[in-house]
């Protein structure tokens, strides 16, 4: 491996965890960002000793996780990484857990209350310090919308998004998205009975007064509270 560098594969043409290796190494060594111009393929090739099939497969790889963006007719580039093979992976798992015992959906529930109970003390220290202003209005549309009988995801994910975002932690509001949308795909399935949008609208009246009493404790009992009505569509 030279410094900074593709190394020649010696052997390894076939190899395709080597190219992604490679391909990994060269945009780290590089401090390279989202963006950025890589090799093209006869470049490539040449370096790291590799034909062109072997190649361009772990290329798709690699751009189907984000690592790297092929812009056709262009040439290629660091990719802007995201979270949508994760997104696409646990989606496809809930939904084969539908048809057994629903593990793998009362997995991501749990991962995603354990995240949002363990930043109850982050939560409430900036609300304390930066007031109640943005949620408000959102539980009130909620209120409103559930008093017409009517449920409310917009406005659902609007509220946590809320609550999260001023912490300046990205991949807190990807991970929780990504749950958020997985649950969300098999929610209309699920075998346990529905809470009504009342219920719904009161867990989120319930979290905000939680965090207006700025005692971290309070909140995430009220956020526990919040997804134990959740798990009721388990049939728990």
């Amino acid at each position: 491996m030279t410094t900074g560098g593709l190394s020649r594969a010696r052997g390894a043409a076939g190899n395709q965890s080597f190219i992604r290796d490679a391909m990994k190494s060269y945009i780290l060594e590089r401090g390279l960002k989202a963006g950025d111009p890589l090799p093209n393929e006869q470049e490539l090739m040449a370096q790291l000793g590799v034909g062109r099939h072997p190649l361009r497969e772990a290329m798709k790889a690699l751009q189907a996780v984000g690592i790297i963006e092929i812009r056709h007719g262009y040439g290629t580039y660091v990719g802007e990484v995201n979270l949508q093979s994760l997104e696409d992976g646990l989606a496809f798992r809930m939904s084969q857990s539908m048809a057994g015992d629903l593990r793998d959906v009362q997995n991501v529930l749990e991962v995603r209350q354990a995240i949002e109970v363990g930043l109850a003390d982050d939560v409430v220290a900036h609300f304390k310090q930066y007031g109640y202003d943005a949620l408000e209005p959102i539980v009130q549309r909620m209120e409103a919308k559930a008093a017409e009988g009517q449920y409310f995801p917009d406005e659902d994910w609007a509220f946590h998004q809320a609550l999260y975002e001023p912490l300046g932690n990205a991949l807190v509001i990807d991970l929780l998205s990504v749950f958020w949308r997985t649950f969300a795909q098999v929610d209309a399935r699920l075998p346990g009975a529905r809470y009504t949008p009342a219920d719904a609208a009161a867990w989120h009246r319930d979290l905000l007064n939680a965090l207006e009493s700025a005692n971290p404790d309070t909140y995430a009992h009220s956020m526990k509270s919040h997804f134990n009505g959740i798990h009721t569509r388990l049939g728990e």
